[in-house]
This record gives structure tokens, sequence and C-alpha cells, in this order.
């Protein structure tokens, strides 16, 4: 992770050197010269560490530490010092400082420092997405359809069992937060979640990884390297995209399945895990089947409990309980302020099919909160096509089926009369040039 560090001190060469070497070590940098200076910054941005001078003018490194602590208790405040206020130091530590530095400062006294902050505040972190998790553990999954409130009872039924899971459904309907929940529902939750994307690794490094080598297996193996099966025992092993396994491995994983025990490469010693397997996958499994894909026998064993995610156009009342959700996500995220969005754009919303899924919403909602300066989204805040799926059967100028030209003539004259004629904001929208949009309206024999 990258931390924002505040500098104060009122010496600049120390200031400088202090600044200088945490920008090249990676941290976000900003400097000042005075306490007075350092709280106004404080108030208007918040920083992960503050690094700052005991003895200055007026505001001191105590006072400063004082009402830094007051404003965000969690702020790590590191005091820099000379010999003689070593004593004043310890008494900082004690109103909240987490450690002091001795002048004068060298880079090396800095970085040993800067490393130990850096491993707390990464370790507060950790167990801050760990406390989220534990206590929200169907915090990301949003819905409430019918179907949305079966998925939830049947997490909740399965989550002791040690059976495998099939979760399938298309891409971007949140198969992993599925998964998850499951695990954090489980006895299973102190465990590890381990995760294998079986379609991001070329075929030749699926096996290592699951189940890792021994240092000179092979020309890579510069030392021995547990897999991901050792990672997760008991706990949970997610097997992304299960569809993409390599045939070879299918039957060694089917193994691992049933003998809970496997051999990483390299080696003859027998390694046992305790280990809950859920697989994904957004194929059709029994397709992979018959063309010879997939064993079958390694679909019966891992779908001992199918759970379906279905599209987001299959239930579009969940639609605006998302659009709730990833506003006020996206809000904290970026500092801002957005409330709704218009009552015109959720039906909109409601309309549209949704081919992303979820994930298309979620993006869609994160590029409009950051860009729009209003409380409320309207249609201008989204990309066209957005609005242009609404069209169907019931939208006038549209009949299904119809020649190809008719429906791109019908295209081009809305998006012109979305933006009031102007053809450089229609053809960007349409993904043409407006030398395009010309020509089609002299073909049209439109007067422009």
């Amino acid at each position: 992770m990258k931390f924002s560090v505040l500098v104060v001190d009122d010496d600049k060469l120390v200031n400088d050197l202090v600044t200088e070497t945490l920008s090249r070590a990676g941290y976000t940098c900003t400097s000042c010269l005075s306490g007075e200076d350092a709280l106004v910054k404080f108030k208007a941005h918040s920083y992960d560490i503050v690094l700052t001078d005991l003895k200055m003018k007026e505001i001191d490194g105590i006072t400063l530490l004082d009402r830094i602590k007051h404003i965000a208790p969690e702020t790590t405040v590191v005091l820099m010092t000379a010999y003689g206020t070593v004593e004043t130091a310890v008494k900082a530590i004690k109103l909240g400082a987490y450690d002091f530095l001795l002048k004068p400062v060298t880079p090396e006294a800095l970085e040993h420092i800067m490393s130990r902050v850096t491993e707390l505040l990464e370790l507060r972190h950790r167990t801050q997405v760990m406390q989220r998790d534990l206590e929200h553990k169907f915090q990301n999954i949003i819905g409430k359809s019918r179907v949305m409130t079966e998925i939830f009872d049947q997490i909740s039924s399965v989550a002791d069992a040690r059976s495998t899971v099939m979760i399938t459904g298309a891409s971007g309907t949140g198969k992993e937060l599925v998964a998850r929940a499951i695990h954090y529902s489980s006895s299973r939750r102190e465990g590890p979640f381990i995760k294998l994307n079986c379609a991001a690794l070329p075929e030749a490094l699926v096996e290592a990884e699951l189940f890792g080598y021994e240092k000179g297996a092979f020309t890579d193996a510069k030392k021995t390297n547990r897999g991901r099966f050792e990672l997760a025992d008991h706990g949970t092993l997610l097997l992304d995209e299960i569809s993409e396994m390599p045939l070879n491995l299918q039957s060694k994983l089917l193994r691992v399945i049933q003998e809970r025990e496997f051999e990483r490469i390299g080696s003859s010693s027998t390694i046992n895990v305790d280990v809950r397997i859920i697989a994904t996958s957004n194929r059709n499994l029994k397709e992979y089947i018959s063309e010879g894909k997939f064993r079958e026998d390694l679909f019966y064993r891992l779908n001992v409990i199918p759970i379906y995610l279905p599209p987001l156009n299959e239930r579009p009342e969940d639609v605006p309980l998302l659009v709730h959700h990833f506003i006020e996500k996206y809000n904290l995220e970026n500092n801002k302020a957005v409330k709704r969005v218009d009552e015109g754009t959720m039906k909109l919303f409601m309309k549209y099919h949704w081919p992303g899924n979820v994930r298309e919403l979620e993006n869609l909602i994160e590029r409009a909160v950051v860009t729009s300066k209003e409380e409320v989204l309207t249609e201008d805040d989204f990309p066209t096509e957005l609005a242009l799926g609404k069209l169907g059967d019931d939208v006038p100028g549209i009949k299904v089926p119809m020649k190809l030209e008719e429906g791109s003539k019908y295209l081009i004259l809305k998006t012109l009369e979305k933006f009031n004629g102007n053809k450089t904001r229609a053809a960007e929208a349409l993904g043409i040039t407006t030398r395009t949009i010309r020509n089609k309206l002299q073909e049209y024999q439109l007067e422009e």
C-alpha cells in the first residue's frame, strides 16, 4: 500500500531531506514549515502518517500531536527530536505518539522507523478488512428479489458443510462474492480464503500453483514453494473459472478432492490437507463434457452443492438497491456527495439489458460519481448506449425484425436529437466521424 505522509519541520534543510528520502521510498509526501500550516493542511486532507519536529515556534510538536489526535485518533505520529529533549519525547509517546526519531536525521534511521510504521498500518488495514468481512458477510451481495433471497438462504444453509460448491453464472454476476460469503459464514472463517484463477495462468504454471514444488524440481525452482492447497489448509480454496483448468490436471484435482492428499512437484512425500473447495464457472460445463474438455467425474465431485447466479436483467427489482449501494461506496472512496440518480435515469436502468451484469452497473456508477459535479446523477452522466439500450418493441421507430439500415437511420437521428443537432457530440457518442453523419443526412435527403 502507498501511504501519505505530512512532514513538519521549521528547519528547511531537515524538511527537504526527510521529504526527499520518503518520496524516493514510495511515500506520498506533503511538507510544511510550521505547526500552524500543518494544522491547516491536516484539516483539509487526511494523512496516514505525520512526521513532526518537537521544538517549533508557537505550535510545537506536542501541541500538534494533541490536536491531530483529537481530529483523527488513528493517524500515526512520529516526533523528531534532539538529544536534549528525549525526556519530552518519551512523554509525547504517552500522549499517543508512535515513536521518536533522534536528530540529526539520517536516511537509514528514517527508513528503519518508517518501515516499522508501514508494517503497523498494513496490519491494521488487514485487521479492519477481516473484521468488516466477518461482521458484514453479505455486505456486498445486494438484492431483495426472490431469487437473491433464495441464494442468501443457500449460503447460510451450506456454509458449515464440507461439501464442494459449484457457483455458475455469467461474468459480472458476483460469483466470487458468494464464495467469500460462504467462507466467512462458515466455521472456517478464521482459516485462509485462497483463490486461484484457472484462466489467468499459462497451462504449465497451473500445476505448480496448485500443488507447489520442491527446490530444483525444474529450472526456475530456486526454492521450495507451497501451493494453493497447502496455503488453504483449514480454510477454503476458490477455483475460479474451473472450466479453463487443463484436462491433464483434472484427474489430479479429482484425486485431491477424494483423498485429501497430494505431493508437491519434485517430491514423493504426501501432504494431507483439510480444504473446502468452491469452484466457479461462466461456461456450460455439460457442453464442455460432451466436447471432451472437462471430466464428467470431476464435474459431479464439484457440483455437490450447485448455486446459480442469475444475470442482472432477470432481477430488475434489485437495480435500485445496487445503484444506491454503489453511490454510497464511491462517495466514500472519492470524498463525493452524490445523493441519487434522477427518476428518468432510473427508468433507463430498469429497462437496460446489462450485458456486463452487476460489474457493468458498478463501473458506470463509479465513473458517474467521480466525474459529476452535481448531487443528482442524470442521463447526461452516463454513456449514450445506456439511453439507446431502452430501444425495443415498445419504442416508436423500432420494429423487430427490421432492416439494419433503418435501425442505423433511427439511431443517428435520435442521437442528433439528444445532442440538439450537435454533429460532433453525436458522432463521438456513436463512434463515427462527423463526415459520416453528414453523408448519412444527405443519403436520407434530410436538411441539416
